[in-house]
């Protein structure tokens, strides 16, 4: 029996777009907090608002687009979510005040959330139903490269050519994300047509979230709390273990683990079922927050981020699975805006939720911690999901 075609030039244009508009992402996170202490003489807590204003500005973005998808279709959305995204990278040469520039990462970070709602839902509504968790996998791996490249391209960038010219190539790499975007065909299927009623029409949160999407977005919003301390506090823990060098490579052995290992995972989900892929996911993360807690020497550091890699790196596009599975096809908009919502949620509050730990814990105690809160995860995940779901037709 022949499978669903998967690599479709839609399917191949929406993952290269989405890695596009990520880069851009984690490009500018990385030198966003040196830019406003260098430039505008800003302190560290404020430098660290620049960065995570972001944030915010990505949670106001997805809030909507989900419901706007449904209204106008997410072809459309995507190339007004990436004009928009050119739009904002290039404002960061009109930043003259520090108020400004915290004004402009957030209509960025809202132009991203509109951007990426739209390829995932576009990437949910054309892989084939029977190879959803296969085809997640592959898309979600377009982020991975992104999680790996950009960062690297930042510090090295900020090392050699000044702010504004790494603002340029960001506007630039933006730019070639919406030229691709008219690539992109309309996904062909067509939502359920509503009654309409003469009612006067009610504020409804159903038209902002897709309730059937919030156990597993839960579930992902608390293991974002673990990542979100890894990329907070990952480079003041290893200058305080003298292992910067080793730290500079963590985060490529994270993406070069989940690039082998998510086509794996995907097809074990699809073939599987969902319990056969989440609790392994949830363990190994576990595992590596601990190794990471104990680490003296470069190799564990190492180490430490190939079994998050493992863990958290897969179960993030096992989650995003599982909560368009859990919907019909007319609300794949509103399910993945709500998933990444509570996923943003989780990477905004956790460095300030769990960093206050930090006088008291030390690096070390902090990792041992968050360790133990992902594990607690398995029994959450046990009573929202006592039956597997199974991803085949």
């Amino acid at each position: 029996m022949n499978k669903e075609r998967l690599w479709t030039k839609d399917f191949i244009v929406v993952s290269t777009t989405n890695f596009l508009i990520y880069l851009v992402f984690f490009l500018l996170m990385v030198i966003m907090a040196s830019y406003a202490v260098d430039k505008y003489h800003a302190t560290t807590g404020t430098g660290g608002l620049v960065s995570g204003i972001f944030i915010i500005g990505i949670l106001i973005g997805r809030l909507g687009t989900g419901r706007i998808i449904e209204d106008v279709g997410s072809r459309r959305v995507l190339v007004i979510g990436t004009l928009l995204y050119i739009i904002t990278s290039t404002l960061y040469f009109a930043a003259i005040n520090l108020p400004l520039l915290i004004l402009m990462r957030f209509l960025h970070g809202f132009a991203f959330g509109v951007a990426n709602t739209a390829t995932g839902t576009i990437a949910a509504q054309i892989i084939p139903r029977g190879r959803h968790g296969e085809g997640i996998g592959y898309y979600s791996m377009s982020q991975i490269l992104a999680t790996a490249l950009g960062p690297y391209l930042g510090i090295v960038l900020s090392q050699r050519v000044d702010f504004k010219m790494i603002f340029l190539i960001a506007s630039l790499v933006a730019a070639i994300s919406f030229a691709i975007s008219f690539v992109v065909s309309q996904p062909s299927y067509k939502p359920p047509k509503q009654v309409k009623t003469k009612t006067v029409k009610q504020f409804q949160i159903s038209e902002f979230l897709e309730f059937r999407a919030i156990p597993i977005s839960i579930i992902v919003l608390i293991v974002g709390f673990g990542y979100s301390v890894v990329l907070s506090f990952l480079s003041l823990y290893s200058r305080q273990l003298c292992l910067e060098e080793a730290a500079s490579f963590f985060f490529l052995i994270y993406a070069i683990v989940v690039i082998f290992s998510r086509p794996f995972s995907g097809r074990l989900l699809d073939a599987r079922g969902a319990n056969f892929v989440v609790y392994p996911c949830i363990l190994f993360f576990s595992i590596g927050m601990l190794v990471l807690s104990q680490a003296t020497y470069g190799i564990t550091l190492l180490l430490s981020g190939a079994i998050i890699g493992l863990g958290y790196g897969n179960f993030l596009s096992c989650g995003q699975a599982i909560s368009v599975k859990s919907t019909s096809p007319n609300r794949f908009g509103l399910a993945t805006a709500t998933y990444y919502m509570f996923l943003d949620i989780g990477f905004g509050v956790g460095p300030y939720l769990f960093g206050s730990l930090v006088p008291v814990t030390g690096y070390r105690g902090l990792y041992f911690v968050m360790a133990m809160v992902i594990l607690s995860t398995t029994l959450l995940y046990y009573f929202l999901y006592r039956k597997s779901l199974h991803f085949s037709r």
